[in-house]
């Protein structure tokens, strides 16, 4: 069993991934932190080992642990404390680790961890040309081509910074949840502001899809993964692989990858 750690602007994503044929999807557990730029290795040590505590997994059943993460503050500092509690080498996505991804972009090393992490998972359970949405702080979208390249793709800003940003800059508007309300048309302010974020959302995405496939020139498997991904994927009209887990299963192939070759 593998102990799966993505840490994220907004969470940090824990899983352990074992056999598939033992479980549905290969993960044992998920369950998400609060990233904290300002905790200490104790601290993360202590949250880390509260979750196994949780699911009744013990080290000694962990065989090792890898991490992905786009918080460079506490990379180290939750690398640490995951070794704190294996008492074995933990690998994290990045330089010197072999993803198998072949990147044809402008710079191959400003490709975000959680891209390459999110690509090789997509590869190895879909079919290819690939469209994968990330939704979280950011949204990303991974464009991979029929040959299994990752070709490009995009960054715009997540459902909740945009949220945030409207109440934040018209007075009259509070926060709200992400709950889509029974109408499209809003009959209040409340219901107006769930319409238009959360439909908005879905239109963008289905509208992306639309114009990728068409440089693309061609249909392509879409999956939709990240924190926010069920509020708005059931909403799209594209046909889209809702796959929560995604991640956590490229991380999961990349540590068996690189356990192999050493």
């Amino acid at each position: 069993m593998i102990l799966a750690i993505d840490i994220g602007n907004t969470n940090i994503v824990i899983g352990c991934i074992d056999d598939p044929e033992k479980y549905s999807s290969g993960c044992v557990f998920v369950e998400r932190l609060s990233t904290v730029r300002t905790k200490t290795e104790l601290e993360y040590a202590i949250d880390i080992k509260n979750v196994l505590d949780i699911y009744h997994i013990k080290k000694t059943e962990l065989e090792g642990g890898i991490i992905s993460s786009v918080v460079p503050q506490i990379t180290t500092i939750v690398k640490l404390a995951v070794e704190k509690i294996l008492k074995k080498e933990v690998l994290v996505v990045g330089a010197g680790i072999k993803t198998g991804l072949n990147i044809r972009i402008d710079n191959p090393a400003q490709l975000g961890s959680d891209l390459v992490v999110d690509s090789v998972a997509g590869i190895a359970e879909y079919p290819v040309p690939l469209l994968i949405f990330d939704m979280g702080t950011a949204n990303t979208v991974c464009v991979i081509d029929k040959n299994k390249n990752y070709i490009g793709g995009m960054i715009y800003p997540g459902v909740g910074v945009s949220l945030d940003s409207l109440t934040a800059h018209a007075s009259q508007l509070g926060g709200i949840s992400l709950e889509a309300p029974e109408h499209i048309i809003g009959k209040n302010t409340v219901d107006c502001m769930k319409s238009g974020t959360i439909y908005s959302a879905a239109a963008a995405i289905d509208g992306l899809i639309d114009r990728l496939t068409d440089e693309l020139g061609g249909k392509a498997t879409v999956i939709a993964t990240g924190g926010l991904a069920k509020k708005i994927i059931p909403h799209c009209r594209r046909k889209i692989i809702l796959d929560d887990n995604l991640l956590l299963k490229g991380l999961a192939v990349i540590y068996r990858k690189n356990r192999r070759e050493r």
